[in-house]
């Protein structure tokens, strides 16, 4: 799309004694209007759109994590325009029973539950149960497969911005942001292109600084907002992990999990 339009940006900054506040401005972008009548052609598009409005935190002790697995291409592209790191954080959806888009809630790799307010009619404690039960195992088997989560001095005293590539609850972005800030992180920015305006009232209860550059007036699945939205799948992050350079957690994951590995020979 060429030109250039007026874009609104939703930007909630937490002062010291309370939630997040909302200040709407006006910027410049060649990304276009995003509003009902438009999509993002694709991640890429909407990392660019989080690129242009993350700017002010460019800067190699930056430290860009990413919900796996759809919003990993997105993060990786953001930490290389941000010349920041750039690493995972594990969370899993809890989903409503017969209907797997929607999030009831969600749960870290410490097995923290984080529920979504206002659903307690539609939440089954013997599905719930089931569902944490398969999440966890889930969140186990990619930890495995990918690394395991960066040590405490990765995130201490570090700007953390925490990426996904859309939101509808905000049940995922609230539990990734949880476990950051039990880390102790200077500044917690949550990064998403596209969410419900009651997924960022959350979102913003939990994060110093929110940003999204898309809230529409109505909103369904997150994948109706663009125009090509492929699943990723673990090849793809692994690849994504493989090509960045090799964080201290990457390190020292790889050698504990080397020590972990039965000796098979």
């Amino acid at each position: 799309m060429s030109g250039t339009h007026g874009r609104e940006i939703d930007v909630r900054q937490r002062g010291p004694l309370g939630p997040a506040q909302t200040v709407t401005m006006s910027e410049i972008s060649s990304h276009g209007v995003h509003n009902e009548r438009h999509r993002f052609r694709d991640r890429d598009d909407a990392a660019d759109a989080l690129i242009a409005i993350l700017g002010a935190f460019a800067a190699p002790q930056t430290l860009v994590l990413a919900i796996p697995r759809g919003a990993v291409p997105m993060g990786v592209r953001i930490a290389r325009a941000l010349g920041a790191r750039f690493d995972l954080v594990l969370v899993r959806k809890l989903a409503a029973p017969g209907h797997p888009e929607f999030a009831l809630g969600a749960v870290d790799e410490e097995g923290c539950v984080t529920l979504s307010p206002g659903l307690d009619a539609m939440r089954d404690a013997a599905w719930l149960t089931h569902e944490l039960t398969r999440q966890r195992q889930v969140l186990l088997e990619r930890r495995r497969l990918y690394r395991r989560p960066p040590p405490d001095n990765a995130i201490e005293s570090a700007t953390v911005i925490v990426v996904d590539d859309g939101l509808a609850t905000g049940a995922t972005m609230v539990s990734a942001l949880d476990w950051v800030k039990r880390r102790s992180p200077a500044l917690l920015v949550a990064a998403v292109p596209v969410a419900s305006s009651e997924a960022l009232d959350w979102v913003g209860q939990h994060a110093d600084r929110v940003l999204c550059p898309w809230r529409p007036p109505f909103f369904g699945a997150v994948s109706a907002f663009y125009r090509d939205f492929p699943q990723v799948d673990d090849q793809q992050v692994l690849q994504v992990l493989e090509s960045v350079q090799p964080s201290p957690a990457r390190t020292v994951a790889g050698r504990e999990g080397q020590a972990e590995r039965p000796n098979r020979s």
